[in-house]
Order: structure tokens, then sequence, then C-alpha cells
């Protein structure tokens, strides 16, 4: 079915999204299989500028801020897909706050909610991952040491995510693509073809897990009742 809908957004505006992502992708060095797979599928959008993955390259802060102009909204919106792109392999990085960091300087947008999801930071140097998913889901779910209160250091990032309003279906695809429709941690580990292990859902271990659903069941409404479109690919 053919949607409806207007685009909010210029292609202009949604090649520099998708180079942004892209960008977001390749900051830590290692560009992912999940994050590769995530890329790809943005780009093959129906709707989206006609373009493929060999044809995107990484965008400089002052390209972003000139492909938005002036309107902080898109700015924003931009931004928490690039959270979520920066937590599609399960880890938030050093290299990763780094490239947010200076779009958001570009951009002219200070997001103090971002402040608090760099406690959840993973620096390989310092730390091994093991250690910094525990920390990681410690802070999201409110454990403490003895003795201590609970914290939530991630609260303001959970109602900054819950604020992003979906506008464009181009954007609202990129949304249900991004989010797998079920916990990214719930996988089949296969050798030669046959299932050996089956790694149960650990949604805690993604603090912000609950925000993503959210809006990933936002977006596919948006595409079902004012797009008029088939959504049953996504779920």
């Amino acid at each position: 079915m053919t949607s409806v809908a207007q685009f909010h957004y210029t292609d202009e505006q949604i090649r520099a999204w998708l180079r942004g992502l892209l960008t977001i992708a390749w900051a830590d060095g290692q560009f992912d299989p999940e994050e590769q797979e995530l890329i790809a599928q943005l780009t093959q959008d129906e709707l989206a500028p006609a373009t493929d993955l060999g044809d995107l390259e990484p965008i400089s802060p002052a390209e972003l801020a000139a492909a938005f102009g002036n309107d902080k909204g898109t700015a924003e919106n931009f931004l928490r897909t690039a959270v979520m792109m920066a937590l599609a392999n399960g880890v938030y990085s050093v290299e990763e706050a780094e490239v947010i960091d200076d779009f958001l300087a570009a951009l002219g947008v200070e997001i103090e909610a971002l402040k608090s999801l760099k406690q959840t930071l993973y620096d390989p140097s310092k730390h091994e991952l093991e250690v910094d998913i525990d920390e990681t889901a410690d802070a999201a779910t409110g454990i403490s040491s003895p003795g201590q209160p609970p914290v939530d250091p991630l609260q303001p990032v959970r109602v900054w995510l819950d604020d992003m309003e979906v506008q464009d279906p181009r954007v609202a695809r990129f949304v249900c693509k991004m989010i797998p429709p079920q916990c990214p941690f719930e996988r089949d580990i296969k050798l030669f073809g046959r299932k050996i292990v089956h790694i149960p859902p650990m949604c805690k271990l993604n603090p912000l897990y609950e925000q993503l659903v959210g809006l990933r069941f936002r977006s596919l409404s948006y595409l079902a009742d004012d797009c008029g479109e088939d959504v049953t690919k996504y779920c």
C-alpha cells in the first residue's frame, strides 16, 4: 500500500541523516555485522534518496549542521537515532560518544540527558566488556552498593527518547528497521547449521530497551494509522 503521509524532511536531510548514522557505526573502528546490516537496510528504503551503501560516506559535523539548518527539532530527532545506532551492538563506546559530542556542538544543541548516558561508556583499554555490562545493568536497574540508596542515572535519557516525535514515514521505517522485534540479546548459536545453544532474553543488559521498544511501537502505529502502510514486514 502506498504511503499517503507527507515527508517532513527533505531528501538532503535524509541523506545527511544516513551518513550521520554511518559515521556513528564507524566511530569505534569496528563496523560490526549488526551495524553493517542495519545501515544496508536503511539505504534500501524505496522512498529514500536513490543510493546504496557504497555511495554513502561519513559526514563531518559541519556538513550535518548545514543539511539540517537551524531546525533544532530535526537535530534532536537525528541525535535520538544516533544514540540508538551507537547502542546497536549493545555497548556505548568512548569513540561513539565523541562523535555524538561533535555533532552536538556543530548542531548547536545541548542535551542534558546525554551526560548521564556517559556513565555507561565502554572503554576497552580500561575495562573488560563483561564488567562494563554488569555496571551498566546495575546503574540502569537502580542496583547500588550495600548501604547506598538506589540510583537511576539513565532516567533523563529514557524521558528524552520517549519524547521523539514520529513525523516522516522514512524515519518511521528507519526506527522499525533499527529496533528488532525481539530482544537483541536473544539468539541461537549455531555450528555447521545446527543449534548448539540458545541465549535467552537478557533485556536488562540494554538499559534503554523499553524506550526503544516504545519508539518502535509508535513508529509502527504511525505507518499503519497515518500512512496506511502494511507493517507486517516489520513484525
